[in-house]
């Protein structure tokens, strides 16, 4: 089995850079998917409240028979609650749900500017409280662009450990990265390969042909080698284990640099731009 790099965060945890997401998993479907990824070797699992399956995580890390402490559990804010009360009543949840008392990371997944007159602030600053007291190991962000980080910045004192945003080849979102790296905020990139469109783009199958991986595969290593986490998401036994391999070759300055070349900016997105994003489940 390959051994999946970590990376520290700005708090000193630790976090593999390699993860299993669980978006658009069915409840009914997640504890075995989970199962499945646990034996083939992931130790990060990427959940959240507005995903529907925190239980069925929580199931499947439980049976797994692997101590609490060797699974990296991520779960987000929903957007229905960022108001500090709903939250702190919300994060119970997600502990409940999970049947564990801590995460390792917890994220507001949405900042919500046109939402709750812009205020995420005070959404950060109850997040603080979780790492505060324990519950969340480390706490972050997603979908946060420059100008939100630097509005924490500004008014909060600590630091996100984490920023989870849309990454992939045609949306490389190097000003976002920029800024993560900057102030040590590590950068997790959802739709790695942007729900399958980047796999037949003709530079990322020469690229494939010639080292003898999957487009998949080569995708997933660049970026490990740029230095994000990732988490792939895939319910068939053999996606997960091609995913899983991704450790035994690298790609050249000259690959690296002709898959990021496919970058089309916003143009790009698979995703809601988080600017204007402003759902809220009923």
């Amino acid at each position: 089995m390959s051994a999946v790099p970590e990376i520290t965060l700005n708090d000193g945890n630790k976090i593999p850079q390699l993860g299993f997401g669980t978006y658009q998993i069915p409840p009914e479907e997640t504890a075995e998917a989970v199962s499945r990824a646990l034996e083939i070797g992931f130790r990060h699992i990427d959940t959240a409240q507005m995903y529907g399956n925190e239980r069925e995580v929580g199931e499947a890390v439980r049976a797994s028979g692997l101590d609490r402490g060797e699974v990296y559990i991520t779960s987000k804010l929903n957007n229905s609650f960022h108001e500090p009360d709903d939250a702190r009543r919300a994060f119970d949840k997600t502990l409940e749900d999970l049947g564990t008392d801590y995460v390792d990371l917890f994220l507001i997944h949405w900042p919500l500017p046109t939402r709750y007159n812009g205020d995420f602030v005070s959404t950060w600053k109850t997040m603080e409280e979780f790492k505060a007291d324990g519950r969340s190991r480390s706490v972050g962000v997603s979908n946060f662009q420059v100008e939100h980080l630097e509005r924490l910045a500004r008014e909060c004192d600590l630091v996100p450990a984490v920023n989870q945003i849309e990454v992939h080849p045609y949306l490389t979102n190097e000003d976002v990265r920029a800024y993560d790296r900057e102030h040590g905020i590590a950068t997790e990139a959802w739709s790695p390969i942007a729900q399958g469109a980047v796999l037949g783009d003709e530079a990322i199958l020469e690229i494939s042909e010639r080292v003898g991986k999957t487009p998949a595969q080569v995708v997933l290593r660049w970026h490990i080698q740029r230095g994000d986490i990732v988490f792939p998401k895939s319910v068939t036994e053999s996606r997960m284990r091609e995913n899983f391999d991704i450790f035994d070759f690298e790609l050249s300055d000259g690959d690296m640099q002709k898959i990021s070349a496919l970058d089309r900016g916003d143009d790009g997105r698979t995703g809601p731009h988080p600017d204007t994003f402003d759902f809220i489940p009923g």
